[in-house]
């Protein structure tokens, strides 16, 4: 037992440095464009969000009120989820 645990101990401080630069928060904004060539969502917040690659943009247009869960990778805002807003 001592062992399974020393061995997750080391392999979480290893990736600490990996976690340290992703940031999660979220957003609740207008969408003031939507990009689905470049996978994007523009904000009335005046950021850009990257959506990923099997994201659905169904119902979203400009105009629409949503909440934008997202993370920050080395500067972009990376989709989790997207809940739309009344």
């Amino acid at each position: 037992m001592r062992f399974a645990i020393s061995a997750l101990l080391a392999v979480s401080a290893m990736l600490a440095p990996f976690a340290a630069g992703a940031q999660s928060a979220d957003v609740e904004a207008t969408i003031t464009d939507v990009s689905t060539a470049e996978l994007t969502i523009s904000l009335d917040d005046g950021k850009i969000y990257q959506a990923p690659s099997e994201f659905n943009f169904e119902g979203l247009e400009s105009g629409v009120k949503v909440l934008v869960f997202y993370t920050e990778i080395d500067g972009k805002r990376m989709i989790n989820d997207l809940e739309l807003l009344d």
